[in-house]
């Protein structure tokens, strides 16, 4: 009966839902205090959800929940082991085994683990592996002599048919096939539109301020010049856009990097009539993390509204992971036949291989089964950042809940995002100050990146820089900076470098 077997666990109180949980929290505990010591075998799922009346699948839940700790490692032929005790770090440990109180995190360990909240990644532990393998495992079962030959530098014509799908399913993007370029991720994408607007003649890029660091240093190094835009709470204000000298400018419309806000119906028609003023006028649509909508109806995209008009762009990197390096264009028709150009002239275009493994995730309906997946665990996770933050830091306030796969955190008049920052680091957690991503002074707060984290993981971090705050912020400490510009107001219930790179 339950309570007999492994570690005495006694199942007959837990309620049906928190059945995970609650054996993740046991085995961690027991980790922790050293009765399951390092390299002890874990029984198999199914044995152990036998003994406990518990389904096979809450068990293997709970296993990849630590495994995803690294405190657990699964080994073929073996099974699931504990890990090595230099993995195990004070996220294992049993709160009522300290007081109620994590241990804290020696300077050491700190250098050796930080806790990277700075690095825009999804859950990468959840990539598709069998899905993507199955799919490169057709693929080349199937390739024929032309396959594994040159393919076209804009891309392998299966890739494109089934992006122009796709895009048009998901996004409302309108694109025929022969208008799409497979890039190297955005930026690729836009070293690509870059090369062809200077040949166009244009030495100005308009940027959203604040705005994705990343986007602006790859725009810096191919543009004369790049003019910062600034953004309220309906997005980019399209009258500052009017005064600069920019014929194209690059915005985040469904949500816009770091604040989270979208660009309002109103600013998209004053943005289009701006664009239809010039001749040769452009916007750049970074389409960076659309898939990820929790609290609100998907934003379309706006190049539908003007395909001649906008540059759209999208990646992996926040779909499936960012060391697939594949993203796409969909130019205005005038530029295509030059980009395409420039792809063949710098590298003959993207390898082969996993553009018709995307293919085959695409047609076969697997990414948006995957996206259903990951939709549901990262609002779960994005749930538990924001009680994290509520927890650790009250004085703060949450923007951009509503979508994404990041927070922005408002941080108290006085407070210098900077310093917070470095305090942080120096207690093992790597965080984006926002007044390092924008021109103008302005309110003070944190860019925090949650999705790639365990929440229990994500409440340590934010422990962390709760501590570095108070530090940041002493009585004894200059007087409040000189604030000016606008914070845009929160989009949800709940009060990088990059954007998609």
């Amino acid at each position: 009966m339950p309570g007999d077997g492994f570690l005495l666990l006694d199942s007959t109180t837990v309620a049906r839902g928190r059945r995970a949980d609650w054996l993740a929290g046991e085995l961690r505990a027991a980790i922790a205090r050293g009765a399951l010591p390092t390299g002890a075998r874990l029984p198999a799922s199914r044995v152990l959800a036998d003994e406990l009346g518990f389904a096979r699948n809450t068990v293997a839940e709970a296993y990849r929940r630590l495994a995803e700790e690294a405190l657990v490692v699964p080994r073929v032929g073996v099974g699931t082991v504990v890990a090595a005790a230099s993995t195990l770090s004070e996220r294992a440990a049993d709160p009522r085994a300290t007081g109620g109180a994590r241990p804290a995190r020696s300077p050491r360990a700190a250098e050796s683990e930080p806790i990277d909240l700075a690095a825009g990644l999804p859950e990468l532990s959840a990539f598709p592996r069998a899905a993507w393998l199955r799919a490169e495992h057709e693929v080349l079962a199937e390739a024929s002599r032309r396959t594994l030959g040159y393919q076209h530098p804009a891309g392998a014509p299966a890739l494109r048919e089934a992006l122009a799908a796709w895009l048009a399913r998901s996004r409302g993007v309108v694109a025929d096939p022969d208008g799409i370029v497979v890039t190297s991720g955005v930026t690729g994408a836009l070293a690509l539109l870059a090369d062809a607007l200077l040949g166009e003649g244009h030495e100005s890029v308009a940027l959203e301020d604040p705005g994705a660091t990343g986007n602006r240093l790859i725009l810096e190094y191919w543009m004369p010049r790049v003019e910062p835009v600034r953004v309220d709470a309906d997005g980019l204000v399209v009258e500052k856009l009017r005064r600069s000298s920019a014929d194209v400018v690059l915005v985040t419309p469904a949500h816009q990097y770091p604040s989270g806000v979208v660009l309002a119906p109103e600013r998209r028609r004053e943005l289009l009539a701006w664009a239809r003023a010039g001749e040769r006028r452009l916007i750049i649509e970074d389409d960076y993390d659309a898939e990820f909508r929790y609290d609100r109806r998907p934003v379309r995209a706006l190049q539908p509204l003007a395909p001649e008009l906008v540059a759209y762009t999208s990646s992996l990197s926040k779909t499936l992971a960012p060391a697939l390096r594949l993203g796409w264009l969909v130019p205005p028709p005038r530029l295509v036949e030059r980009i395409v150009e420039r792809r063949w002239a710098t590298d003959l275009g993207s390898p082969a291989l996993p553009q018709l493994a995307l293919a085959r995730l695409l047609d076969s309906g697997a990414l948006e089964r995957h996206l259903r997946v990951m939709r549901a665990r990262h609002r779960q996770r994005r749930d538990a950042a924001v009680a994290s933050v509520l927890t650790h830091l009250p004085g703060v306030r949450v923007h951009g809940v509503a979508a994404g796969l990041h927070l922005l955190l408002e941080l108290p008049d006085g407070a210098d995002d900077v310093e917070v920052a470095a305090a942080a680091r120096e207690l093992g957690v790597l965080v984006q100050p926002l007044s390092a991503q924008r021109h103008r002074p302005g309110p003070p707060g944190l860019v925090v990146h949650y999705a790639a984290h365990h929440p229990a993981r994500f409440e340590q971090a934010i422990a962390s820089i709760a501590r570095a705050l108070a530090s940041a912020t002493a009585p004894a400490q200059r007087p409040a900076p000189h604030r000016r510009g606008h914070f845009p107001a929160s989009d949800g219930p709940i009060g990088q470098m990059d954007a998609g790179n």
